[in-house]
């Protein structure tokens, strides 16, 4: 037996983004779901087509200007950027800023790709905003435009784009590029982990844990990355 459908939610008690997972809506508000984020992919799709290459780089919201984390990754970015790519992120505060602050002293575009929740507004940093509302409209684009990710110490957010990265390049949908984790002390764990539990027991492979880089070494993450700018024929980037 079937079960009845579920009665719908008003805006106001819940996000769309929550009401599409709960369960099943009429088939009218389902059709207008599907327009609705048919529509964020175009945007998104317009908003970075004729945007030359970027790196997109994630991280921890909640680690603000007093982080140690901060200034390192603001840095990282201000010299990725100098290499001639663009800098995309999350656009939200945090390590988010500290890398769109560094694209912007290093004379790139800084991109915010931001999501509506808990009202959080972008940072100040951010020369182009791409709003979004769902969640994986948002990662599709930013997958799609970037030819490296770096990952900056970052919570669930960042785990959950991390290894969406490295799935898509395991099975053949993504060309591999560079997955850099940066920051040893924050990320060593993780990776030793995943060494010594899921690929001990056969989960993956070996050459699935190699496609992810681990080091906190500006100039390794520079050197990778240029390779990349100079097969791209990316011109360095001149500061305003």
């Amino acid at each position: 037996m079937k079960p009845p459908p579920r009665p719908l939610r008003a805006i106001s008690e819940a996000t769309s983004e929550f009401q599409m997972l709960a369960g099943r809506d009429s088939r009218t508000e389902e059709f207008m779901r599907v327009l609705r984020i048919s529509r964020e992919f175009v945007r998104g799709f317009r908003a970075l087509h004729r945007i030359g290459p970027c790196v997109t780089f994630f991280g921890a919201s909640r680690f603000g200007e007093s982080n140690p984390y901060y200034e390192p990754s603001r840095g990282l970015a201000r010299r990725v950027a100098e290499l001639g790519f663009n800098i995309i992120t999350g656009g939200g505060p945090g390590l988010m800023e500290a890398a769109n602050r560094g694209a912007r002293e290093g004379g790139a575009m800084s991109i915010g790709a931001t999501i509506d929740i808990n009202n959080e507004a972008p940072n100040s940093f951010v020369d182009r905003r791409i709003p979004f509302h769902y969640f994986f409209a948002r990662k599709v684009v930013l997958v799609k435009y970037s030819y490296g990710f770096v990952m900056l110490p970052g919570g669930m957010g960042t785990l959950d784009e991390l290894f969406e990265a490295v799935t898509l390049i395991q099975t053949n949908r993504l060309a591999q590029f560079p997955i850099i984790l940066y920051g040893c002390d924050y990320w060593e764990g993780l990776v030793d982990w995943l060494r010594d539990v899921p690929l001990a027991k056969g989960a993956f492979s070996a050459a699935d844990l190699a496609r992810i880089r681990l080091t906190d070494d500006d100039d390794e993450v520079v050197e990778r990355l240029s390779l990349l700018a100079h097969q791209l024929h990316l011109e360095p980037a001149r500061r305003p």
